[in-house]
């Protein structure tokens, strides 16, 4: 298995960021490849065209709560390379893990950083270190299970590979 070990510029995010706030639903009527241009228009529009590759979200109480917009697929492909937020909600953090953006609960890290400091995140130790003020804190570590799927490409190459599913779909014959 990967590292699992991010360093980024952080985008600091507060409490109650919701899925519409991430993926609004006018992103759904663009192709697949654009949807991330849409991402977190509401409450940062410079975000899609100032966004990197490698970059980290840090976030509040709740981030991701309401419905399941695929939030994992549009957050990775504006580059992000990593979530941490005080609380994930349940599903998104299955809709960040599924996609293989890796996600993190951690208490204080709203404190930790400010919008712009270079983020560093071991998601296998727990730990989180902002590497600008050179200030830490510990989590627990991502779950086995949740670190395979991200290490393996998401869930569905991860089900391909252990042979769970198939990449052709099966048909069964009418006779």
């Amino acid at each position: 298995m990967s590292t699992l070990v991010f360093t980024g510029r952080v985008w600091k995010f507060g409490d109650l960021i919701n899925t519409d706030l991430i993926m609004p639903s006018k992103a759904f009527r663009l192709p697949k490849k654009e949807q991330h241009t849409l991402c977190f228009e509401a409450v940062r529009p410079e975000f899609a065209r100032e966004v990197k590759p490698g970059d980290i979200i840090v976030a509040g109480e709740n981030f991701g709560m309401g419905s399941s917009r695929p939030i994992g697929e549009v957050m990775r492909g504006a580059g992000i390379a990593a979530v941490i937020a005080e609380s994930i909600n349940g599903l998104a953090m299955r809709t960040c893990v599924n996609s293989s953006l890796p996600a993190i609960n951690c208490l204080g890290v709203s404190a930790l950083f400010e919008d712009g400091d270079t983020g560093r995140v071991d998601f296998l130790s727990g730990k989180i270190d902002n590497l600008t003020s050179g200030k830490s804190l510990q989590t627990h570590p991502m779950a086995p299970l949740l670190a395979e799927i991200v290490a393996a490409g998401g869930v569905v190459p991860m089900l391909l590979k252990d042979g769970y599913i198939h990449a052709e779909p099966f048909i069964a014959s009418s006779s």
